[in-house]
């Protein structure tokens, strides 16, 4: 009987470790986040934004016309958080903001 206790014990961590591992969709933002950059430039408009977006590199302000939170970034990988804006509010952008995601 002891024999297959190690086995039992490996077949239930991998079950267990199957069922936490089972990714949980994220929510979608529904709306849009709007960026501007400069005069002679257009603005950036990301409809219905998922994951990590990078600004463009002269990004000056954002605007979360979505229903959830955005969380803008020091990095272009969504690594070292900023500011969080508001859905219906807008931020001016640290020089060198390199990316923004939803919550």
């Amino acid at each position: 009987m002891r024999t297959h206790l190690p086995l039992v014990a490996l077949a239930a961590g991998c079950t267990l470790a199957g069922l936490l591992g089972t990714a949980i969709p994220a929510h979608a933002a529904t709306g849009e986040v709007v960026v501007f950059s400069t005069e002679f430039q257009p603005l950036g408009i990301y409809t219905d934004p998922t994951g990590c977006t990078k600004l463009p590199i002269a990004a000056h302000s954002l605007d979360n016309q979505t229903d959830a939170p955005v969380v803008v970034y020091a990095d272009p990988f969504c690594l070292i958080p900023g500011i969080t804006v508001q859905p219906g509010y807008g931020a001016h952008l640290t020089p060198g903001s390199g990316s923004f995601s939803v919550n």
